[in-house]
């Protein structure tokens, strides 16, 4: 029985109650203003109030950056193996067979020939959503055979890193990919053939030491989290406390270890421009 009961019958309520159907809409992360999925979409997944870039997948990359219906994929089918028969909370076999049927993806990297605004390209998105986008053999493998793609075909390559980093999982191997994407990088640069690294958030650990601070132009979204071991790891290591901003893409600008932060709005026609630059 309830403490409270009204006398008087059939009073309507003072305050209508808002219904916010799932999905629709989304809070930022920075500001805290409710954005509608639409808008967003339509401003590149860019926050309309305060900037922020909100993390998206590969998917929603290759429609900002790349012509309409110009991607063409390559090496969709290749998967990851278990040749160390992982196991740590879960299984590497079923921790792999989870993430591929909730992004759709076979791994962490989507790779393909494209074009912008016309022009040609041999194209790379990483994608967090897959096991924190954790560069592993595959990752490792479909980057270098984008990058023979691009020197087999003299055309630019984009590569867009999202990235935890070296996928423990598979040890060794994973980090293997390092030196075998890096190698493959040496080609490209000795035969004047451009590479733009586009940097998002986060952009860590063993992509960071590798392909994705290797580009001849290295582009940063605003505010991405980019470094190779996490603040919090490095000042255990120090025993300081660190800069303001520190691992954010302004420091790495102002430190030299990018060329440019730009909008993700603009990056599509900053491609552009730079890729008619490099000729």
């Amino acid at each position: 029985m309830g403490w409270f009961n009204r006398k008087k019958k059939h009073i309507a309520p003072t305050t209508k109650k808002t219904v916010i159907p799932d999905g629709q809409w989304v809070k930022c992360d920075d500001c805290g203003e409710l954005l509608h999925v639409k808008q967003l979409e339509v401003n590149s997944w860019v926050c309309l109030k305060c900037n922020h870039h909100f993390r998206i997948g590969s998917e929603e990359y290759i429609k900002i950056l790349l012509d309409e219906n110009s991607f063409k994929e390559t090496e969709k089918k290749m998967r990851s193996a278990n040749p160390l028969e992982f196991v740590d909370t879960k299984d590497y076999n079923e921790r792999l067979k989870t993430s591929m049927k909730k992004t759709g993806l076979n791994d962490a990297v989507r790779t393909g020939i494209g074009k912008i605004n016309g022009k040609k390209v041999a194209f790379a998105a990483m994608d967090f959503k897959f096991i924190g986008g954790s560069m592993g053999s595959v990752v490792g493998e479909k980057i270098a055979r984008i990058i023979d793609k691009a020197l087999e075909n003299k055309i630019p390559l984009i590569i867009v890193s999202q990235s935890g980093g070296a996928r423990m999982m598979e040890g060794a191997l994973s980090l293997m990919q390092l030196a075998k994407t890096s190698a493959r990088l040496t080609r490209l640069a000795d035969a004047h053939i451009p590479y733009i690294s586009i940097l998002t958030d986060p952009t860590t650990g063993g992509t960071t030491a590798s392909y994705a601070m290797l580009g001849d132009i290295n582009i940063a979204e605003p505010k991405a989290l980019i470094g190779f071991a996490g603040p919090r790891v490095i000042k255990q290591t120090i025993g300081r406390d660190l800069p303001k901003g520190f691992q954010r893409s302004e420091f790495l600008l102002e430190k030299g270890f990018v060329d440019m932060i730009v909008n993700r709005k603009e990056l599509k026609d900053k491609i552009s421009l730079l890729l008619d630059f490099l000729g």
